[in-house]
């Protein structure tokens, strides 16, 4: 076996054994000031629920551009499902965002298109054929219970349903990884509620989903694996932990 082959293999089988998702001593430093993140090593699995927490500053927009390679670290290993991020070509980058999916808290919705046409956006981008995308979309918005609202567009909405058109169009592609920025910071609680209904529902179906919120109390509540971050460090990882208030 060449050396090149064995490095393959011991990637492969440390991909395997650590998830979809692997941190290996992950630093990020911007042009001035203190690293955003600091030597962090993180493994998720496959079918995993994960919320990311902590202090704005603590790193957890970092950690997620990192994961959407929207950045690159400046030391340390950033793999996703197989991939080191540091080294995917620019255009490659639209091919590999396939398998992720992503929920943002201000939904980024195209105010001109209906609802069937936002989640449909996300498919003709990847070159779906037509007749498979008039079969999804119907299909994706009856799973996060939007099937009568297809012709409405964003204004029409409430921020509950333009969350659910949000996480539709983040689905229809069935990603891998459902990535969510602060998927209930403009929710009121019974939608905040009905979201994290949705993406637990979506997790047990086998979606790996990392949440990253300041909602203390869905946090408490839904008793998840919680990652704490506090000044680009990890200061806890907890299976079916709590919000921990770091001083």
């Amino acid at each position: 076996m060449s050396r090149k082959e064995e490095k393959r293999r011991i990637r492969e089988q440390m991909i395997e054994e650590n998830g979809l998702i692997y941190l290996d001593g992950v630093s990020k430093v911007y042009s001035a000031g203190a690293p955003a993140l600091n030597g962090v090593t993180l493994h998720i699995n496959r079918g995993e629920f994960v919320f990311i927490v902590g202090d704005s500053g603590s790193g957890k927009s970092t950690l997620i551009k990192l994961l959407l390679r929207e950045l690159t670290p400046s030391g340390g290993k950033v793999w996703v499902m197989g991939h080191d991020v540091a080294k995917i070509p620019h255009r490659k980058i639209p091919k590999f965002r396939r398998n992720l999916g992503i929920v943002f808290q201000d939904f980024r919705l195209l105010k001109d298109r209906n609802v069937y046409e936002n989640v449909a956006f996300a498919q003709r981008i990847i070159e779906v054929p037509s007749k498979e995308i008039r079969r999804n979309v119907p299909s994706i918005l009856a799973t996060v219970g939007l099937a009568g609202k297809y012709k409405a567009k964003p204004k029409q909405l409430s921020g509950g349903e333009q969350q659910r058109v949000a996480l539709a169009r983040a689905l229809v592609n069935r990603p891998s990884i459902l990535l969510a920025d602060e998927p209930t910071g403009n929710l009121d609680p019974k939608n905040s509620w009905e979201i994290m209904k949705l993406l637990e529902e979506i997790n047990e179906s086998g979606t790996t989903v990392v949440v990253v919120t300041h909602n203390r109390e869905i946090v408490n509540d839904m008793r998840k694996r919680v990652v704490t971050m506090k000044k680009g460090v990890i200061v806890s990882d907890e299976e079916e932990g709590e919000y921990i208030d770091e001083d």
